[in-house]
Parts: structure tokens; sequence; C-alpha cells
């Protein structure tokens, strides 16, 4: 059996993806697992033993590239795929296995896809309320129910690379690290406070932690404002590591404090004792994968709103979840 799998274009929705990977392989005992992805999502990927080779699909959001999709559809036609799997839900996202003369064409109902896709399912949400659940559905044949539990997102880390990033990035490793992720792709509403930040690292770094920072090229300025307001209590690693090394050094932490965001779900994927703050987002949808992740949230009547921005200006669902709090959860954190 040869599938091609379609991915998500974030990070967190393709971990969430990891375990419809592990199912396939359960079905299918001599499979091979080809996956189309962004190209930054390529590291995760390899990081996925399930996975044979990551396919780097190069269009932007929105893009259409007609003739661009056509050429990758015959290269992949030489393949000889007897499936594919379509997790976006957009038309667009299932012109590729239709060019590429894929037989059985698997995914959701969605943006008019008749035609498109010739195993056409639909979504019960009530049935699937959690993004996973609708993944792993369609590893099975239409009818056949989830097993009780999914296997569980689980990347590789690489020590060899976590000893070339630590020597680079001339970072000390002598004491338990404390990972803080205060980027989140989505919007601000997602994100803990700046202040709120730059407080649990003084708390961390005084109770024995080296604290580091770490995200994407964009969340720089955030990083720079947290060690401002920390009094330099943390190191601000954010646009200065690769998504291969974050993984590897989110690995190695002790503890991940962390935004809704897709490193939450790499934090949750590599095992680690993680606190993930909830705002805007809920819980219900998108949870960490994981036993040792625990969530943190307050109920407010207006959480969670799902909006980029407060819709209310007070953005109370993350100024009143404090530090104070956030850091008793770290102490009982194993």
């Amino acid at each position: 059996m040869k599938i091609l799998v379609v991915a998500p274009a974030w990070v967190g929705d393709t971990v969430m993806a990891q375990p419809m990977f592990r199912l396939l392989h359960e079905r299918h005992v001599h499979l091979t697992l080809d996956v189309l992805a962004p190209p930054f999502t390529l590291p995760l990927l390899s990081r996925m033993p399930e996975v044979r080779r990551g396919i780097v699909a190069r269009f932007g959001h929105g893009e259409l590239k007609f003739n661009e999709r056509r050429r990758l559809a015959r290269e992949l036609q030489a393949e000889g795929y007897d499936q594919a799997i379509v997790l976006p839900n957009s038309l667009k996202s299932a012109l590729i296995p239709l060019l590429a003369k894929i037989p059985l064409r698997t995914g959701f109902r969605g943006e008019m896809r008749y035609g498109f896709l010739n195993d056409l399912r639909r979504l019960d949400e009530k049935a699937l309320p959690r993004m996973v659940e609708r993944f792993a559905a369609l590893a099975l044949d239409r009818g056949v129910a989830l097993p009780r539990k999914l296997p569980s997102p689980k990347l590789t880390v690489i020590l060899k690379n976590v000893e070339i990033i630590v020597q680079k990035q001339r970072l000390e490793f002598d004491k338990p690290v404390l990972l803080c992720c205060p980027g989140a792709e989505y919007g601000p509403a997602k994100r803990w406070p700046v202040e709120h930040f730059g407080t649990l690292a003084k708390q961390a770094a005084k109770n024995g932690y080296t604290v580091w920072l770490i995200g994407s090229p964009k969340d720089v300025a955030i990083g720079d404002a947290i060690v401002a307001a920390s009094g330099g209590s943390c190191i601000n690693l954010c646009g200065r590591t690769s998504l291969e090394d974050a993984i590897d050094l989110i690995g190695i932490a002790a503890l991940v404090v962390t935004n809704d965001s897709g490193l939450m779900h790499v934090a949750a994927a590599l095992d680690r004792p993680t606190l993930a703050l909830y705002g805007s987002s809920s819980p219900a949808f998108t949870p960490p994968l994981s036993d040792k992740a625990k969530i943190i949230k307050i109920d407010i009547p207006c959480s969670p709103c799902f909006k980029r921005e407060c819709p209310l200006g007070h953005f109370n669902c993350m100024r009143q979840l404090t530090p104070e709090r956030v850091w008793q959860q770290s102490t009982a954190t194993p």
C-alpha cells in the first residue's frame, strides 16, 4: 500500500496528524507513507518515523499556481500511489491528487470538492469534537469507529544536534531548563503578556532554572521585551534557531511554558512537562496531546472568543492568568 497525505499548513496541525499516520501503519503492514506539506513543516515530518519522505508543496496561502501544481502532480503520478488523504478542507488542496490520477482520494466535504475527492466523508462535529480525531477518522474506512484511545504524537530528538546548538549559541546547560514559547502565529489574543513571562522567568531563575525563550523570527521583539521585563533573567533564542533546533531544545527542557501554539504541540509530542496557557482559544478542540501537559486557563464569560485580538480591549483572559498561578502549577509539575 502506498499513500500520499496532503498535510495542513500549520505546525500544530501537522503534529496532530501523526496519530493518523500511526493508524495507517497499523492498518497496512507494508505501508509506504509520503506527505505533501509546506516547506516550513518538513522538519517535523523528518522526526516522524511513520513518514518515508516529506514532499515540498511550494504554494503560499491562497495561491493557485495551477501550472506548478500540474507539474508536481505529474511527478507524483509516477509514484503510483494507491490512495491520497487530504487533510485541509480547501478545493486547492484536493487538486494535486486528482491531477496525479490517484485512484482513491479521501477527505471531508468542503469547498465543493465533489469529483475532486471520490471518497468524500461528511464530518460529524459532535462525534469528532477534536481535530486529532477528525484526522484519524480519515485513516479508517467509512463508518468504522475510532479506537477508544488514539496513539499519541511522538517526535524524535537528535541529541548530537543538541550539543551543536548549545555550543553554537553558547548556552549554559548545567541547570534544569525552563523553556518559554511566547509566540502564537494566530494573533496577539493567544499570547500571554510580556510582563507575565518576565515575572515568571525572574522567579524561575531565582529557583535554580536556566530560562530560554524560543520562537520564530516574528517573536524576536517579544523575546527582547521579556528579557527586559525579567531583568535579564532569561536568554532570547527567538529567531536564532530553526524548527529542527527548536524540537531538540524543547526535547531537553525540564519544563515548557507555552501559549496555545505550534510549539505547544511539539512539546507535547516530545512528552515534556508542559504548562499550556489558554485564553482566547479552547483546549476542547486542539489540546496538547500528552499526559504530562497541564492546561491552565481562567473561566470568564467572554472566553474563548476565538478572535485574533481581544474584541473588548481588556484581554482579561490572559492578564488575569497571573505569573504566580502559573509558577504554582510549575512547582506541582513532576
